[in-house]
């Protein structure tokens, strides 16, 4: 797991243990801790934008839905919420973050930047909301 995935597990937990008022917040201090303040690590928003858009749906064991992310951010979520649906009909894609990847883009050539990275760690560790 790298560390995106440690990321979001770390922000879940500190969310659901009260440490942060709200999962940016938790996101925000996690990542700080992780990759130093104000760095490009830090600062990267396609992990980020899955997180929080998982976040915004409801699929992140303990968050409740709500408005989490901009507009702007409605890729990543997209790709973080079709990631999850796809892993519910088939959790064998649980093994190949490169294929999850490209059934989540559906044939699109495109380079994940980190999201299935958020996605595969929540899931490994029960932290999506399964129904």
């Amino acid at each position: 797991m790298n560390k995106y995935g440690n990321a979001a597990i770390n922000a879940t937990q500190m969310f659901n243990n009260k440490a942060a008022k709200t999962p940016l917040d938790a996101w925000n201090q996690t990542t700080f801790e992780l990759f130093g303040a104000n760095t490009p690590a830090q600062r990267k928003g396609c992990p980020k934008n899955a997180f929080l858009g998982l976040c915004e749906e409801g699929l992140v064991r303990g968050v409740p839905k709500g408005n989490y992310t901009y507009r702007s951010d409605s890729l990543n979520k997209a790709y973080a919420v079709e990631a999850v649906e796809l892993l519910r009909v088939n959790p064998e894609l649980i093994n190949d973050r490169n294929e999850l990847w490209k059934e989540v883009m559906g044939g699109v050539k495109k380079q994940h930047n980190s999201q299935m990275d958020v996605v595969l760690a929540l899931w490994e560790n029960g932290l999506i909301v399964l129904e």
